[in-house]
């Protein structure tokens, strides 16, 4: 399936002008599918390392080392695109289903002592 993107473009000496979407094709057939809930960022001054894994104590501190099952590599470049699409996404999110509280405590409800 291919995906649509809108292209922005600035000729040397010119203003941004908005260019027709381009319909760029995907092959996503062989892609595996993974879940986490913890990710890492690191990298260097050419690259970004963003590592992703699964980690059992979502509350507190894990007591057992978290184990990072995908790594993924990009350029700056990528990352930038990547975080619009990113902000875009969960602005979307959230003006459907409210804002995202990403501190788990006030999220989590107290157990009451019965």
């Amino acid at each position: 399936m291919g995906e649509t993107h809108d292209v922005t473009e600035k000729p040397e000496g010119g203003e941004a002008q908005r260019v027709q979407p381009v319909q760029v094709q995907v092959k996503d057939d062989n892609a595996i599918a993974c879940y986490a809930n913890f990710c890492r960022v690191t990298g260097s001054p050419e690259e970004l390392i963003i590592d992703f894994g699964l980690n059992p104590q979502p509350i507190g501190v894990p007591k057992d080392p978290i184990r990072v099952q995908q790594r993924i590599i990009i350029n700056f470049f990528t990352a930038k695109r990547l975080l619009a699409a990113l902000q875009m996404s969960v602005q979307r999110h959230e003006a459907v289903f409210g804002v995202l509280e990403t501190d788990i405590n006030k999220r989590v409800r107290p157990q009451s002592m019965s």
